[in-house]
């Protein structure tokens, strides 16, 4: 995947030392995503997430690249394991969370793997391994990145529209 036609983003927007910029900026941006909306535990259907479930798999997900980018300096084109995002959000019963306490983790973990994003020599983004998603493929630490933004940015949309609320912020 190299754009998005859901959100409209596009990987090779951005840049490597951009990443973590945009990372950091996760925490406060769905702080207020989740404030704005009234019902956070509420799904806007059946098979669709909460927001608060999306903000839950938002910090996961940072949590699973930090190890995931930890594993490809350690290991020459190790395999990545799907990190079972459906499984998850029962597993952990994510809609049972408190909403504070989950910010909070999201923010941090987005802090922790900005950190390591920023702490990558150059060579070290063209480091590889076998990312499982849409297809098995080598990726670079650069793709996860900026896959990782992409996540961050998906799921944002998701939080703001779940509550039809997207509309007033301009997003589909």
């Amino acid at each position: 995947m190299e754009h998005c036609g859901e959100c409209g983003f596009t990987y090779a927007e951005v840049s490597a030392e951009a990443i973590p910029g945009r990372l950091r900026e996760a925490g406060p941006r769905f702080a207020a995503a989740l404030a704005a909306v009234p019902g956070p535990r509420r799904r806007p259907e059946p098979d669709v997430w909460s927001p608060l479930e999306y903000v839950c798999h938002v910090r996961d997900v940072l949590r699973v690249q930090g190890e995931r980018v930890a594993l490809a300096l350690a290991a020459d084109e190790p395999e990545f394991a799907p990190m079972g995002r459906e499984e998850r959000v029962v597993a952990d019963a994510y809609n049972d969370q408190d909403p504070r306490v989950v910010l909070a983790e999201l923010a941090g973990a987005a802090e922790e793997l900005a950190r390591d994003f920023g702490a990558l020599a150059p060579a070290q983004w063209a480091r590889t391994g076998v990312y499982n998603w849409p297809v098995a493929a080598s990726r670079t630490l650069l793709w996860l990145g900026r896959h990782t933004v992409h996540e961050v940015e998906h799921h944002l949309m998701d939080v703001v529209r779940s509550d039809r609320g997207g509309q007033a912020l301009g997003l589909p």
